[in-house]
């Protein structure tokens, strides 16, 4: 999105970027932002893990915090408010950006394909649209009958990372028609398949990584044989105080983490 950019001419050196996020595309803006020159403010929910707050002000980005309770689309809100308030501001605008499911369609997309013969079903979860779209516009394009599958929180439910398209927010850069499937799920189930991830595959992912998981497999468990492939977005590191990953998962719903959304 910052190469698009420049290319563009839509931002000038030393000109302050500006951008919503729930932690993840902030701390990779801070990191490029800091080797181009490019002062950083992010919008980020207050009630984000420690983890990312340390890892974006490293990176020298100021933080401005928006309502917890009201998740990555209260950020955008924020973010769209301050932006409308101060034309001085450059906002990539992760979620109405074409740079950002371009550099699927370019990348990630064609990566996957190098390796595999074919893509039965792609599955991704709904956050900003990007990896989504991007890879399943180039999926698509390569053979129309590749179920392009969508995992979506269940309404009420602040899944790290993704977001329900009932709660009235659709990023612009999303294309409901091309999504074969929506598929819900569960907080519960979200951290139950992170959990296993690691335990049974060796696998240290995010939480939104473990949603992707559980719906790949249940897929999967449709499909007589073909290829079903999911992306792990991040890591798991920038969660470990949550809890997530140390305590059985009847402790995290007696204490309430899975109700709080207090990994996010």
């Amino acid at each position: 999105m910052i190469e698009d950019a420049e290319e563009r001419g839509a931002i000038s050196p030393g000109q302050t970027i500006l951008e919503p996020t729930s932690g993840n595309t902030g701390i990779s803006l801070a990191m490029i932002c800091s080797r181009k020159g490019y002062p950083l403010k992010v919008v980020m929910p207050d009630n984000v893990t420690e983890e990312r707050t340390r890892l974006l002000r490293m990176y020298g980005a100021e933080i401005v915090y928006s309502p917890g309770d009201q998740g990555s689309n209260g950020a955008v809100a924020m973010a769209l408010d301050l932006a409308e308030r101060d034309a001085s501001y450059y906002m990539p605008y992760q979620y109405g950006n074409p740079a950002n499911p371009n550099a699927h369609y370019h990348g990630t997309a064609v990566e996957i394909l190098d390796e595999l013969d074919e893509v039965t079903a792609f599955v991704a979860g709904l956050g900003t649209g990007g990896t989504l779209m991007g890879n399943g516009r180039r999926f698509k394009e390569e053979d129309p009958d590749t179920k392009i599958v969508a995992a979506e929180p269940l309404q009420g439910e602040l899944v790290q990372g993704l977001r329900s398209l009932d709660d009235g927010f659709i990023p612009p850069i999303i294309d409901l028609s091309l999504l074969d499937r929506k598929i819900f799920v569960s907080n519960r189930d979200s951290v139950v398949w992170t959990k296993r991830l690691v335990e049974e595959e060796g696998l240290f992912v995010g939480v939104s990584s473990g949603a992707i998981a559980s719906i790949a497999v249940r897929v999967a468990s449709e499909l007589d044989e073909g290829n079903v492939v999911f992306v792990v977005c991040d890591d798991g590191w920038k969660y470990l105080s949550s809890g997530v990953y140390s305590k059985p998962i009847e402790e995290l719903e007696r204490d309430g983490t899975l109700e709080s959304a207090s990994f996010w």
